[in-house]
């Protein structure tokens, strides 16, 4: 594939704007996040003001603070700031609606074999607590088509199912989910759903009140680019009374009418450092001056990145793309031919200072590589990471 050297000197220059180590190719972008350097500053402005008056910042300030950060975060992702919390991260999110619901022994919680390590442990945890029956839908990989995922979902609904447990994007495979297809779906049999939005927050555009899920949380620290421990959890209102989280503080007998004990509860959990959250509507509006089209170019430039690093792999590798473009976001896996995964993964490191996850996933594949694309990254990398592993896999 030909190196469009514009781009990639455009993307260059953006990689100024953060603060990794230009030594290493970091292509992976979609695990942990990777926050702008003007972010950062924000948040220790913040900082400081906590350290200069702690009671006045954690005491005082904090909730109207908060608000601020909500009602900045509300429009980016199409829902009312009431429906909105704050939670240090998606896993936090999905353990505290799990935690908080009671069911009837007998049930089934339904989740498919994409679902995120972390998230299947904790549905785990809920259904031998509660006595339930997990049912797993086992989408297809590689596939061709999004009605493969609809078809593998709907299939496993049965008149026991009382929540479904699903990702939007799929940290093992970057595959989108046909989500508003598959919460239809759990809505006309009034099943709740509870959406694990880890990957979407600055990937896709979002609007939560389209989709309509019961539950919803969300990273701000992976593609919206806050601080790490920002994240969001969604609740449907007639739904906020049952959905504790999952330390109970002052806010369980807190007499504030004026205040929602949905926001009580979450708000104040004990002494921590919430400027993570309060830099959100800094990250949003950085983001958004890198591109003259804002956040729609910038989502739709990750995403075509994606889409022509994959190309470039599979080109060098000699393999077909396991799933079509449609599914993609600014995530993408390749398969490997099978081996050890930390072996290869090691050896990107050492010996090429690539840093990219390689992904044992339990499919015939047996290994696969994940590459991320934001901003900072360009199409060289992708070249430079194929050529490599023609050397390490021949």
């Amino acid at each position: 594939m030909a190196v469009n050297r514009q781009v990639i000197n455009a993307q260059q220059s953006f990689a100024r704007f953060w603060s990794l180590d230009p030594a290493i190719a970091f292509l992976n972008h979609g695990s942990f996040g990777a926050c702008p350097i003007a972010v950062l500053d924000k948040q220790q402005h913040y900082r400081q003001q906590m350290e200069r008056q702690p009671l006045q910042f954690l005491g005082v300030d904090i909730e109207p603070l908060l608000d601020e950060a909500r009602s900045a975060l509300a429009p980016f992702v199409g829902a009312d700031a009431a429906d909105l919390v704050f939670v240090p991260n998606a896993t936090t999110g999905v353990n505290a609606v799990l935690r908080s619901l009671k069911f009837q022994p007998g049930g089934e919680l339904l989740t498919t074999n994409h679902e995120y390590n972390a998230c299947r442990n904790a549905l785990d945890y809920i259904a031998e607590r509660e006595g339930l029956k997990i049912v797993v839908a086992e989408i297809p990989f590689p596939l061709t088509s999004s009605s493969q995922i609809l078809a593998a979902v709907v299939s496993k609904i049965s008149s026991r199912t009382r929540l479904a447990l699903l990702d939007h994007v799929t940290s093992q495979t970057g595959l989108v989910f046909p989500l508003a297809e598959l919460i239809q779906e759990f809505n006309q049999r009034g099943i709740e759903t509870l959406i694990d939005g880890a990957h979407v927050p600055g990937m896709l555009p979002l609007n939560l009140r389209k989709l309509n899920a019961t539950y919803y949380t969300g990273n701000c620290h992976k593609w919206l680019c806050s601080p790490k421990g920002a994240a969001f959890l969604y609740v449907r209102r007639d739904r906020q009374p049952n959905i504790r989280p999952l330390t109970i503080s002052h806010g369980a007998n807190a007499d504030r009418p004026n205040r929602s004990r949905f926001h009580l509860e979450f708000d104040w959990m004990g002494t921590d450092d919430p400027t993570a959250y309060l830099c959100v509507p800094t990250a949003i509006q950085f983001m958004d001056s890198l591109l003259p089209g804002g956040w729609a170019e910038m989502m739709a430039t990750n995403r075509a990145l994606a889409i022509a690093a994959r190309e470039t792999l599979c080109d060098a590798l000699d393999i077909s793309p396991p799933c079509p473009n449609e599914l993609l976001g600014s995530l993408a896996v390749v398969p490997l031919p099978d081996g050890n995964w930390q072996t290869l993964h090691d050896a990107l490191l050492k010996k090429y200072q690539i840093e990219v996850p390689i992904i044992p996933w339990g499919h015939p594949l047996g290994r696969q590589i994940r590459i991320s694309a934001q901003i900072y990254n360009h199409p060289a990398q992708y070249e430079y990471l194929a050529k490599a592993l023609v050397e390490l896999l021949r």
